[in-house]
């Protein structure tokens, strides 16, 4: 259930009460709503007690962000708040009715997300920091891939990893190994790619009439390889998709071999969020580029 003071918190942010809500599964941080507004509007609202203060601030920035290349539908934002002593944060989305699958929806997820990342900007990283699931994910701006991709994604998850005392010293040696050949794996410059950031097929999602939809984003200026790595980590994605992808936006030599580097980062969170479970698949990406 809503409470009445988010309801109201909501009602004077969106301009009109909210009439009836249910509730939505799904997702690990917080509570999802479908919610009917007085003035016939439907919404989706998510809220979360217990997450970082400026998540759902985080989360709506980086949609806009993304909605600004036009190349793939992104789920307007309404409004968002961060956490207050008496209320939680929240965002407010317009609500995407989910219905099958087109028949060209995989050719459309390719071709969208290619146009996406060739919509460029200035730095890798971005504005300012925000949040892979519940971790901090730091964006200082770099001027080139292999620096971001140390000192702003591996080197911050290892550390974490560490502290949590989730770091077996043979993961380590390797992931050592790993960062000191970084010049020699990370492939050619590209320039910084407008990057969704957490690209597993629970949040890429078909709208009313079948097509694709990114959601959830945890949003940096990268290499595209990123999220091409994170969609083949989990699977879900078709090979249709990944071909329409190169239709738009053909990826460099050796793409194949890098896989296993671009998906250290994702396996890392996986590790601070879910424990020691996910350390065999980060020694074995370790092993296959040493």
């Amino acid at each position: 259930m809503i409470s009445k003071q988010l309801q109201s918190s909501l009602a004077s942010a969106l301009g009109s009460p909210i009439k009836k809500s249910s509730p939505l599964g799904g997702g690990d941080i917080g509570d999802s709503f479908r919610a009917e507004l007085d003035d016939g509007r439907c919404v989706f609202i998510k809220t979360a007690r217990h997450a970082a203060y400026d998540l759902f601030e985080k989360e709506a920035e980086g949609l806009a962000w993304l909605d600004e290349a036009k190349a793939i539908r992104i789920p307007k934002v309404l409004t968002a708040s961060k956490a207050s002593a008496s209320t939680p944060g929240f965002i407010a989305l317009e609500f995407i009715e989910q219905g099958p699958s087109s028949r060209d929806h995989d050719e459309k997820l390719g071709h969208g997300l290619a146009k996406l990342h060739t919509y460029k900007t200035e730095h890798y990283g971005f504005t300012s920091s925000n949040y892979i699931g519940s971790l901090d994910q730091s964006n200082a701006k770099h001027l080139l891939w292999i620096d971001f991709y140390r000192e702003e994604r591996l080197m911050p998850m290892i550390k974490l990893a560490q502290e949590k005392n989730l770091m077996p010293a043979s993961v380590q040696s390797k992931l050592d190994e790993v960062l000191g050949a970084l010049d020699a794996l990370c492939g050619p410059e590209r320039g910084p790619a407008r990057l969704h950031g957490d690209l597993w097929s629970g949040n890429a999602i078909s709208d009313e009439k079948g097509d694709p939809v990114l959601i959830d984003p945890a949003v940096y200026g990268g290499h595209p390889e990123i999220d091409l790595a994170m969609m083949k980590l989990f699977g879900g994605f078709s090979s249709r998709c990944m071909d329409a992808y190169q239709e738009i936006n053909p990826l460099d030599p050796g793409y194949e071999e890098r896989v296993p580097l671009y998906q250290l980062y994702p396996l890392l969170v996986h590790v601070n969020l879910f424990g020691s479970a996910y350390l065999s698949s980060v020694e074995r990406s370790c092993d296959e580029l040493l």
